[in-house]
């Protein structure tokens, strides 16, 4: 909010010295040093370069007509022309009193609002959903939440894997050997055991595997009772989907599979073969490099031996069977036409980032003008470890199925939450545990930096101490207890009467909570929901130090307004934060 106004005056004294001049990169951002004030810009160095002007006598001339003295004590120039900004404690308690009235929550909507497709989660059907999961789910329902709370519009696509070579298995396995009893009680299980069986009988006989093929042949020729037996098999997979989704809290506007654009994939390599930008080789339909980047940087060439050789990217086997880079041209395409976005963004692990690459530079060699009106990015991630350093498994080696994992969290928070409270009734010590485990979980998966692998551990995530969810829902719980402790209290009454800072740890809460905003703007920029993370653990350490030096109820008048104020917004911002990063709240704990 109020870098925003300063950034708008900024941006007026720019034009009043270069008439002329771009301001649209005149940005304020948070001065990463507080000993130098609260706000800074950089922009007028750049600015002064293009013009062969000296920045710091640029600086002086912009600070000369610069009109900022409701806001700022003082602006200062630092450096070879770094713009420096001292909000008054006055102005903050301006912008407490409008956000407090309900005007905003220290953030705007976007101006000109983007249309964002966000393709996240992606579990295969048959196949339980595991740990490796929660990544690709948490990040794009974080990412979704944070699009959505600026004022843009998404759309979230759900891409299940419900096609493939595994059918063939799972068909043969179903007619044979499927326990309908085994079904009813946990379909995924018996889906998984299906296929274990079947593929091992391929392994060690070739005519097992043939009698598989065939069974897809006349899935992909669309036999009647193999499409049936396949619609069943993702029915129940979509059930267990929606009961591992809705325990997350995560909802999909829409979940096309790989199957629904299988009638565009032979019009797509036809295409791109009309067009010449793929050709046959050796049997199999490629995109090949055109020779246009450098070999080093070129996704379509690897080197062996020294030597650099084709590595295409296909789009037909062999075999005439497709393959992901044919369904994922097609979902691209099928996307712009149907939604019109400004960008699509795929929550993918980082090991994937090849075959993004690869696709981003085909369908741009493939639709150049439509390419040219879409941002296409990839938001890689890297692996979950055990506190070992090695990949999380069970102790028998198996992949930690997400469902079992999201049980375990519950039933140790409720030990944390018994320990602490005994005396709660018993299902209300469960609810407090569910939101407690399930946050913990998701936010010790958005802490780290995405890219980073990250060791997971119970204790760590489950303490009431360091940046932890139940560190901050612990904050928050705080902050609902002092407002019933005072029951005179209400948004009204912060209204009514007039707002004063006067002590550093109210105006340094203040001032954490007019950030808010930028780090939701970094967030949807670089698609990092840690940047929140860590505002908000900083936001709930700004507040512990307030409370424990500024009492709250104790206080009278305007004081003890302001301070009521400044938990009342902290509770709320807390509680928005978190609620971006998929995490709910609880009244106690």
């Amino acid at each position: 909010m109020l870098h925003l106004k300063l950034q708008a005056s900024l941006q007026a004294a720019v034009r009043a010295v270069l008439p002329d001049a771009d301001t649209t990169a005149i940005l304020v951002r948070p001065c990463p040093d507080a000993r130098h004030g609260d706000y800074q810009s950089n922009a007028l160095i750049p600015l002064a370069k293009q013009r062969k002007l000296n920045p710091r006598q640029l600086a002086e001339q912009v600070k000369a007509a610069l009109d900022v003295t409701e806001l700022c004590d003082a602006v200062d120039i630092a450096g070879p022309g770094f713009l420096n900004f001292r909000i008054r404690p006055a102005a903050l308690a301006a912008v407490l009193q409008t956000a407090a009235r309900g005007e905003h929550l220290f953030f705007a909507k976007a101006r000109q609002p983007r249309t964002v497709v966000i393709d996240f989660s992606s579990p295969n059907v048959a196949k339980p959903m595991h740990v490796g999961h929660i990544r690709s789910t948490g990040i794009g329902d974080s990412l979704q939440r944070v699009f959505r709370l600026l004022g843009h519009r998404v759309i979230t696509d759900n891409h299940i894997g419900d096609w493939g070579t595994q059918f063939g298995k799972l068909l043969l396995g179903w007619k044979q050997i499927l326990d309908r009893d085994a079904l009813a009680r946990d379909a995924i299980a018996e889906l998984e055991r299906l296929y274990k069986v079947i593929n091992a009988d391929c392994d060690a006989t070739p005519a097992r595997l043939e009698e598989a093929k065939q069974e897809l042949v006349k899935l992909q020729a669309g036999d009647a009772e193999n499409t049936a037996v396949w619609q069943e098999m993702i029915r129940v997979s979509q059930a267990q989907f929606d009961t591992i989704y809705g325990r997350l809290g995560v909802k999909f506007d829409h979940a096309l599979g790989e199957s629904f654009y299988n009638p565009q994939l032979g019009p797509v390599v036809d295409d791109l073969r009309a067009r010449g930008i793929a050709r046959e080789s050796e049997g199999a339909v490629g995109v090949f490099s055109d020779g246009s980047m450098p070999q080093k940087s070129d996704p379509f060439l690897v080197n062996r031996d020294g030597e650099w050789i084709p590595d295409p990217a296909l789009v037909r086997k062999s075999d005439g069977g497709f393959n992901y880079m044919t369904t994922d041209l097609a979902t691209v395409d099928y996307r712009l036409r149907t939604w019109s976005p400004d960008e699509i963004v795929y929550v993918v692990d980082d090991r994937q980032a090849p075959h993004f690459r690869k696709l981003f530079l085909t369908f741009a060699r493939w639709q150049p003008e439509a390419a040219a009106k879409v941002k296409l990015v990839h938001v890689g991630f890297g692996k979950i470890l055990g506190e070992d350093g090695k990949p999380f498994k069970t102790r028998s080696g198996d992949t930690v199925k997400l469902g079992d994992l999201l049980d375990e969290t519950e039933e140790r928070a409720l030990k944390v939450v018994t320990e602490k409270n005994p005396d709660l009734p018993e299902a209300e010590r469960k609810e407090i545990a569910r939101v407690v485990g399930l946050g913990a979980v998701k936010y010790a998966d958005l802490l780290p930096n995405r890219q980073s692998d990250y060791q997971f551990s119970w204790d760590k995530m489950l303490a009431l101490q360091g940046n932890t969810a139940p560190y901050l829902l612990y904050a928050y719980t705080r902050l609902r207890s002092i407002r019933r402790k005072c029951e005179e209290h209400s948004a009204g009454g912060g209204q009514r009467s007039a707002v004063s800072l006067n002590v550093p740890e109210e105006i340094a809460l203040a001032k954490q909570l007019m950030n808010f905003g930028l780090v939701l703007e970094a967030v949807a920029e670089e698609y990092r929901p840690n940047f929140l993370c860590n505002y908000l653990y900083d936001l709930a350490g700004l507040f512990a130090r307030f409370y424990e030096g500024c009492p709250v109820l104790k206080a009278e008048g305007a004081e003890r307004a302001t301070r009521l104020l400044l938990c009342e917004l902290t509770g709320r911002v807390l509680k928005q934060g978190l609620d971006a990063l998929g995490i709910e709240t609880t009244e106690h704990m």
